[in-house]
């Protein structure tokens, strides 16, 4: 069974995913945050492939990007830092990453990369579904890789009901339209959250772009199986000396 799939077995709620850009804030902190990750009890983690056009993330992971990109991180450089991770981590990985690099690097060679070094599921913002349904979903699954779509509070029902269809890993709920980055408070979603959640779909959700504190996570919490935090903890990451310190003060602010 694939680990994004036991984990949801095993798990139904407060779920705690983590994002961070790969390369970010030096060059070869990758694994060590895997394994301080794992450490402090967070249950998946999506790695970023920096690239140099965001355009889902704000500023401060449009930052983060960019200074990874100066380090000099790229697709190849990051799976050789993967090369041994499944000897040290065992929670689900996913690679979230931009249709242009992982284009140049050759899609199929991209999925079989994943599956050598142990990634679980990928995230292609920008891929239009139509497109991966028709070209890429095979390649996908036969590197065994889930395929992790976006839903926002403008997507039509019948989108919805095409993605829980062709995916069974999670969907990954967008808070809101905007880019990513931290919220103080979701109070104006309750309607989509709400109205997703009279869906029933089958797939479980992660609820991404504004959790950056106990607050906003609590909320989210009770409106799917979890949530994934990013912008906080790339910050945290920018103004903390030391990985392990960084990774504690964010556990810290999501509970207190």
């Amino acid at each position: 069974m694939n680990r994004i799939n036991k984990l949801f077995d095993q798990k139904k709620n407060n779920i705690l995913s983590i994002y961070f850009t790969a390369g970010y804030p030096q060059l070869n902190d990758t694994t060590q945050i895997l394994k301080s990750l794992e450490k402090n009890g967070v249950d998946l983690v999506e790695i970023g492939i920096p690239f140099s056009d965001p355009i889902a993330d704000g500023p401060t992971i449009q930052q983060s990007n960019h200074i990874a990109l100066q380090n000099g991180m790229s697709i190849r450089k990051l799976f050789n830092q993967l090369s041994d991770i499944r000897n040290h981590i065992q929670i689900p990985l996913v690679l979230m990453g931009y249709l242009n690099p992982i284009m140049r690097f050759g899609f199929d060679a991209f999925c079989q990369s994943c599956q050598q070094v142990g990634i679980d599921g990928i995230i292609i913002p920008d891929l239009p579904m139509s497109e991966y349904l028709n070209a890429y979903k095979g390649i996908a699954e036969a590197y065994a890789l889930k395929f992790i779509f976006l839903i926002t509070p403008e997507t039509s029902e019948e989108r919805i009901r095409a993605i829980d269809n062709n995916t069974d890993g999670f969907i990954y709920m967008v808070s809101s339209a905007a880019v990513t980055g931290t919220q103080q408070s979701f109070d104006d979603r309750l309607a989509y959250f709400n109205r997703i959640n009279a869906m029933h779909l089958k797939n479980p959700r992660l609820i991404g772009f504004g959790v950056s504190n106990k607050s906003t996570l609590t909320m989210v919490n009770q409106y799917a199986s979890g949530a994934i935090v990013g912008s906080a903890f790339i910050k945290t990451l920018e103004q903390s000396a030391q990985i392990e310190n960084a990774v504690e003060e964010l556990m810290e602010k999501l509970s207190r």
